[in-house]
């Protein structure tokens, strides 16, 4: 399966890291427990970037990034009825609890989860503490743009 992500290019070394989620956390992991983000496409890659830009604030330093990820992966899946009610909401503490248990049991190198942006559009958490991490082919980071009437 093909991942995406989209960063700024001087993060882009670290993009499959896990540290920008360890440092800051995010909706599916506490700060000081390390995660990847990516998406299924680059579509909703830029979608879930999008919703945290700066209104008027159109970055000129971002490149996508595209990963293969091993056969068989993503080997788990959260279907939006197997998550807390109003789950796509700004209450992440219950889906960080879920986040956190999934890293530190390393059942799995990926798990797919619901876009709160997109709730139809799947995205692909990533254990960096997974041993089958390194299996990863990440391709060579590409200038990305968004299109300026995005940001009339």
């Amino acid at each position: 399966m093909q991942i995406w992500r989209i960063c700024r290019a001087r993060f882009a070394g670290e993009a499959f890291s896990g540290l920008g989620a360890r440092r800051f956390g995010g909706r599916w992991n506490t700060p000081g427990m390390p995660m990847i983000y990516a998406s299924s496409s680059l579509a909703l890659a830029a979608i879930e970037l999008f919703v945290h830009l700066e209104p008027n604030l159109q970055p000129d330093d971002l490149v996508s990034i595209a990963a293969q990820l091993p056969r068989g992966e993503p080997a788990q899946r959260l279907e939006p009825d197997q998550l807390p009610v109003g789950w796509w909401m700004d209450d992440f503490e219950p889906l960080r609890a879920i986040g956190d248990k999934w890293i530190l049991e390393k059942s799995s190198l990926a798990i797919a989860v619901p876009s709160a942006a997109l709730r139809s559009e799947w995205n692909v958490l990533l254990n960096p503490q997974y041993p089958a991490i390194a299996e990863i082919q990440v391709e060579t980071p590409q200038p990305f743009h968004f299109d300026a009437r995005m940001f009339r």
